[in-house]
């Protein structure tokens, strides 16, 4: 009777210390798995960005048709019409991946280039008069300068929706922000716009010159069927029922530590 006691008694030992290494494995794997996605859905995504500088005579106002200008200079009598008297640069940044579900910034900022910034001339040749320069009329004494910004991405949503404007300062910066988001896995492509606008002070009629229309390219990305927000989800949740599974075999561990600790030491006689 009491070998089979024993036998019984090593059987649940041997039992109750499976199912305490199972419980481990288990809360390992939960845990490892969920922090892997919770730190997928974390992860910054990439990013890119170009620039370009803006020289004064990109940033003129055109020349009518018929009319003399730095567009078409002619010797004797030269007419250069008014431009951003400042160099600037473009600078274009965008994710080149976004988890599906997500929203990230597509940024388009037009600032003043310090580095790059001269007195805007215009020189005429082909005649006589080459090598002499004519100064471009500084375009703030006369118009309202104003810089309108979309961006066309088929597939993606984005906000705002429509075309922005800013009024273009002397020596000031105007910065362009969209928030876009992909729903779906896939490779989206599209383009970001940017113009200014001439107003004259005086009255008259409006001008426009396109500055720019750069192409961009977002891929959204999922994680085995996951979007960020999922992602996210089932890993916060993973981690805490992970360690919750964990948690009793840590307290026991710790409860023995402290125990050993605590025993008195019996003195040798």
């Amino acid at each position: 009777m009491r070998d089979w006691a024993n036998f019984r008694f090593n059987e649940y030992n041997d039992f109750m210390k499976k199912k305490r290494l199972f419980r481990r494995l288990l809360a390992a794997l939960i845990l490892i798995l969920s922090l892997l996605l919770l730190a997928w859905g974390l992860w910054p995504s990439g990013s890119l960005a170009q620039s370009l500088p803006m020289q004064p005579a990109e940033m003129q106002i055109p020349t009518p048709t018929g009319d003399m200008g730095i567009d078409s200079p002619l010797p004797g009598g030269e007419k250069a019409q008014p431009a951003v008297p400042e160099t600037r640069r473009l600078t274009l940044e965008w994710p080149s991946t976004i988890r599906a579900g997500d929203s990230d910034v597509v940024r388009l900022t037009l600032e003043v280039d310090d580095l790059g910034n001269l007195t805007p001339t215009v020189t005429i040749e082909g005649h006589e008069s080459s090598g002499d320069t004519v100064s471009i009329p500084n375009v703030y004494d006369t118009h309202t300068v104003m810089a309108e910004a979309r961006i066309d991405l088929a597939g993606v949503q984005i906000s705002p929706a429509d075309e922005m404007s800013q009024a273009l300062l002397p020596g000031q910066a105007v910065t362009f922000y969209w928030s876009v988001s992909p729903q779906d896995v896939g490779t989206y492509r599209g383009t970001v716009w940017l113009r200014l606008r001439f107003l004259p002070r005086s009255g008259g009629e409006e001008s426009e010159r396109m500055l720019t229309a750069q192409l961009i390219e977002i891929e959204a990305v999922n994680l085995l069927g996951l979007g960020g927000t999922p992602a996210r989800l089932m890993g916060g949740v993973g981690t805490v029922l992970g360690s919750v599974i964990g948690w009793e075999d840590l307290l026991k561990w710790l409860w023995g530590k402290l125990r050993k600790r605590r025993r008195p030491t019996r003195r040798r006689r």
